[in-house]
Order: C-alpha cells, then structure tokens, then sequence
C-alpha cells in the first residue's frame, strides 16, 4: 500500500542540470557531482552517472532493510556487505533498467543468507517501488 504524504518524515530533494551529461546536485550541498555517460554509451565517462547513484541507493538501502529484518530475526549480520549491479539498455520502449542484489553475509550459513535476502527484498523501499516494474534478481 502506498504511503501518504502525511506519513512522509524525510523528503530527499536533487536538481539535475543538463540531464545525464551535466550536473546533479542536493539541496543541503551534501551530494554535488558531475554526471556523463559512460564510455559504454558514447560519453566521457569522466563523472558519475544515475545508474551509478542508483546502484549506490539501492545497496544501501537494502543493506538497511537486511539489517532490520535481521534484528527481527535475531540473527547477527555485523560484517555483511550488499551489491547493486545496475544495468541499463535498449527495449521496446527506449530504455531499460534492470538490478541484480547480492548480499555477503560471512556470519551465517547459505540458507540463511538467502532467507534474509529474500524477506529484505520484501521490505526494502527500493525492492518494493521497482517490484513490477525493472527485473531485480537475488544473487
């Protein structure tokens, strides 16, 4: 079920200049970079790109949901680290993303790691807005 805005309690605000070969940047100063695209795509490559900063949110936002899930659980993820390949492409309708997560969590067997991966994709914010939407696969 989607949020409403009265149960907002942080909204993140960014301003891009020149889309994918330009500028974005925060309105706090916290996040200022350049953006190209990469070599992969006919740019530079010389700065940052929005799958990049997808990949980055994504991953810490599910290593979040991972740590929530995993208190609940009762099960200690100190140590664990979360990947988010993000790939972007050509489909019938210009462009495409598609995700694949993968979580090292050296402090549990594979059964478990991948019980907890799967439940925190049930509840990681990103999982549930791309569900449907993008392939995201759990490595």
């Amino acid at each position: 079920m989607p949020i409403q805005q009265s149960d907002v309690k942080y909204t993140a605000v960014a301003t891009a200049e020149n889309g994918r070969d330009g500028r974005v940047a925060t309105d706090d100063g916290r996040l200022d970079v350049v953006v190209n695209p990469p070599k992969e795509m006919g740019g530079s490559g010389a700065g940052t790109n929005p799958e990049q900063l997808f990949a980055a949110g994504y991953s810490a936002c599910f290593q979040g949901a991972l740590g929530v899930v995993a208190r609940e659980r009762g099960v200690d993820v100190t140590g664990s680290t979360v990947t988010a390949k993000v790939g972007i492409g050509k489909n019938d309708e210009g462009f495409g993303l598609i995700v694949e997560i993968s979580a090292d969590i050296p402090s549990v067997d594979a059964a478990t790691a991948r019980s907890l991966v799967e439940q925190a994709h049930q509840v990681c914010p990103y999982s549930k807005a791309t569900r449907g939407n993008i392939t995201v696969t759990l490595a």
